[in-house]
């Protein structure tokens, strides 16, 4: 299992030409405001390791975690909103980042209470294309009502229509067990 409380910040980064050599990567990705900082800091059991903002589009940088000495876990800037700079600049940032690095694996956040849209859809084909792992999480369960938890399946039918096989955890941050499930889920799929 993954030691997630050994975990060092190395840097941040505008693009992939910028990462650091010697582990491979795992990527947490997903839309701007899903948690994907708080997730960080929940399974490294520290609360300043990753910056938090209540405000979307802060995370706007490729910033590199050392995790255990065995891979790197890449926090990437959400997409869905843009708060300076031209849109498409995560499209790029993206884009080259896959051209060079291609991930072991991504850990793609999504919002529990929403609905797949086109782009996050697109994001899961363009997984699925290029042969990349994906643990799909799915955030923020602590604010679901019963008969939200009991729709789940079907609101997120068009994101793992586009990605056979994938799985998916729905996690709080609040629970240990949740917290679990993805340090486990994570081993298991890079078989460390």
């Amino acid at each position: 299992m993954i030691d997630f409380r050994n975990v060092s910040f190395i840097k941040s980064a505008p693009s992939a030409s910028q990462r650091p050599d010697g582990l491979f990567d795992i990527m947490f990705v997903g839309r701007s405001n899903v948690g994907k900082s708080s997730l960080i800091n929940a399974l490294c059991s520290r609360k300043d390791l990753a910056f938090t903002s209540s405000k979307p589009g802060h995370t706007r940088l490729l910033n590199y975690y050392n995790v255990d000495n065995k891979f790197y876990l890449v926090d990437a800037p959400g997409y869905g909103y843009v708060a300076k700079g031209p849109k498409d600049a995560f499209s790029e940032m993206m884009e080259d980042y896959y051209a060079t690095s291609k991930p072991r694996l991504v850990v793609f956040l999504f919002d529990s209470r929403r609905i797949p849209k086109d782009d996050d859809i697109s994001f899961m084909k363009y997984l699925n294309n290029e042969g990349i792992a994906v643990l799909l999480v799915l955030t923020k369960a602590d604010k679901l009502n019963q008969s939200e938890k009991a729709a789940i399946a079907k609101n997120i039918k068009p994101l793992v229509a586009h990605y056979p096989g994938s799985e998916y955890i729905l996690v709080s941050i609040q629970t240990k067990d949740s917290l679990n499930a993805v340090s486990a889920a994570i081993s298991s799929l890079l078989k460390l």
